[in-house]
């Protein structure tokens, strides 16, 4: 009988009723989507600064992250090789060797890293083979042959095809120099990065460097990057004590710490959108109940108790509730699943974007059905929450107040 009545309420008062369900579903759709839009945020930022180059997984010597140096190198690459080889949870892997060298062109002179890379593995490990800009990538069978970043050459004033002498410490702290060949210019979009790195074949590494079987770390690609850190431990565990495994959220604390900050500020952000939506559809459902004050004292007056009013009234919120709630969810579900197939590009912001460690000025939105559910269920609870101080405050009226109520 209360369903009916309550149905039957909404549809006599469609004016009233459609402001509601506009006003719930707006804000529904908001909600979801701004949750989307910062969830997607933090997702393209750790994925760009993850897989641009440092990867999910390294696996270093177990003091070299606290001591980077010679002394803390894994001194036999083919023993972690086997061990990660017999992993059916990775899907590919690669020893690297970073060393920091002088690199020195006609008059210029700059610091920065030189790597020695697996280039067929390293394909599928980072995004340096995507990131070609100018030239070829480097092949299995190059010597000198350089992949540089796009900023440093400019520092060096280097083309494709040109040539630039290093000075370095090899593997063994002896002297080590060559003069490289310009290959390939990659650009990342990372500034810092672009400006300090170059790459070259650590088979031609090792020997220049005196490094044969040796690697400052390796990179492993899960089969399932959200399981990484489970990995890792797995790894740790297989390798012993004498060598440590990390996730990326070791490797780069200091990126996991600011998404951290940002998502408490910007959930601040949604709970104050909350408290507003919430006070908004109050006032709204004061006035809307304030109106039905007459309706309410003539219930009262022919036998209608307080309690059957007050569950007439909270069930019509609840069906109002819901349907601008489903209306919302779907809404702000339909934009968020779109924007995560075309991402939302900001054309001609590519060097802000460099700043907060972005390849590309492109945003996807973040399709989570399970996040929308939990948005919804909160506006759901917000909506029929925001309206339970209205229908209080008219059921303390007595009928012949209320009656008579203008």
């Amino acid at each position: 009988m209360f369903f009916k009545l309550a149905f039957r309420n909404i549809i006599a008062a469609r004016k009233r009723s459609s402001v509601t369900l506009f006003l719930t579903s707006i804000t529904t759709a908001l909600l979801v989507f701004s949750s989307a839009w910062m969830d997607g945020s933090h997702f393209t930022m750790i994925q760009n600064a993850v897989e641009i180059y440092p990867g999910y997984i390294q696996i270093t010597e177990k003091d070299f992250r606290a001591n980077p140096s010679y002394d803390h190198l894994i001194f036999d690459a083919s023993f972690i090789e086997t061990k990660l080889a017999g992993n059916d949870a990775i899907a590919n892997y690669a020893a690297r060797f970073e060393s920091f060298v002088l690199f020195s062109a006609d008059e210029k002179a700059v610091g920065g890293m030189l790597a020695g890379i697996e280039p067929v593995r390293e394909k599928h490990l980072s995004r340096l083979f995507s990131s070609l800009q100018e030239g070829e990538y480097l092949d299995g069978d190059d010597t000198n042959q350089l992949y540089i970043g796009s900023e440093l050459a400019k520092r060096l004033q280097l083309e494709v095809g040109d040539e630039v002498a290093f000075i370095g410490n090899g593997a063994d702290y002896s002297f080590a120099a060559d003069n490289l060949i310009v290959k390939g210019v990659f650009q990342t979009g990372l500034f810092d990065f672009d400006a300090s790195s170059a790459f070259v074949y650590k088979g031609y590494f090792d020997k220049i460097m005196a490094a044969e079987n040796r690697a400052t770390h390796f990179i492993v690609l899960p089969k399932k990057p959200g399981q990484a850190e489970q990995l890792a431990a797995a790894i740790a565990a297989d390798l012993g004590g004498q060598y440590q495994s990390a996730s990326w959220n070791q490797t780069m604390a200091a990126l996991v710490k600011a998404m951290k900050l940002d998502s408490f500020f910007g959930y601040i952000t949604l709970g104050i959108i909350f408290i507003v939506i919430f006070f908004v559809i109050m006032i709204y459902t004061l006035l809307a109940v304030f109106s039905r004050i007459h309706e309410i004292g003539i219930l009262r007056a022919i036998g209608t108790t307080p309690q059957q009013i007050l569950t007439q009234l909270v069930l019509e919120s609840s069906m109002l509730a819901f349907i601008s709630v489903v209306i919302g969810g779907l809404l702000g579900g339909i934009l968020a699943y779109y924007f995560s197939i075309y991402p939302i590009v900001f054309s001609g912001m590519e060097e802000q974007f460099k700043q907060y460690g972005l390849a590309a000025s492109e945003m996807p939105t973040a399709f989570m059905p399970l996040t929308i559910l939990r948005d919804m269920t909160v506006m759901f609870v917000l909506s029929v929450l925001s309206t339970l101080y209205p229908i209080f405050m008219v059921n303390r009226f007595k009928p012949i107040e209320a009656i008579h109520h203008v």
